[in-house]
């Protein structure tokens, strides 16, 4: 196939997706996703920059794991991250030394530490949170609304594929506070 071919057969799907058509091939719809992703990574990178000088991107999503698990064993949390246990140390020393996250001896087990979240560690969880929630409703508010069924219902099943469960409602959620940045875990007993 030549890039001419390409471009028509993109040109094509692209024009049978607007007009409602069915696509049932699998680059168009990846090309789809991805060029959603760059819309969502961007509006992941403003959400975050009132902390970026305070923490990074990684330990962001430690935070998120935290607030989302609560208490954690640190070994948990660097399964949970997918990192060394030693990195995932020298990452909660760091947010430790921000007031962030802080150690606790295990009540179940006095010698084994738990982390969590502080105070500010919370608060800057559900900051980042609520201006990403806010960024992507102004994007939402944009659609028609048959724009965004269809897009409730492609990004239900998009998530369902992926293992991924929906974010609760605000209403839902406990203490009235969503899932953060869209990361949840599968209900799980704590390790405490």
């Amino acid at each position: 196939m030549t890039a001419d071919d390409a471009a028509a057969k993109g040109a094509a799907v692209d024009g049978a997706v607007a007009r409602g058509a069915a696509v049932d091939d699998v680059d168009a719809v990846t090309r789809a996703v991805l060029t959603a992703s760059r819309v969502l990574v961007a509006v992941s990178a403003r959400s975050l920059a009132e902390v970026e000088e305070r923490v990074t991107l990684p330990q962001v999503r430690m935070l998120v794991v935290l607030s989302t698990r609560g208490a954690t064993k640190l070994v948990t949390l660097a399964e949970l991250l997918q990192v060394a246990p030693s990195t995932a140390m020298r990452m909660v020393d760091r947010l430790i030394s921000a007031g962030l996250a802080d150690r606790q001896t295990n009540p179940g087990n006095r010698r084994e530490t738990l982390l969590q979240l502080t105070q500010e560690g919370r608060r800057t969880v559900e900051d980042v949170t609520a201006r990403r929630r806010a960024e992507i409703a102004t994007i939402v508010e944009r659609l028609t609304p048959d724009q965004r069924t269809a897009i409730v219902e492609a990004l239900t099943a998009f998530n369902e594929a992926g293992g991924e469960p929906p974010v609760p409602d605000v209403d839902d959620a406990e203490d009235g506070v969503p899932h953060p940045l869209g990361w949840v875990d599968p209900p799980t007993v704590h390790d405490a």
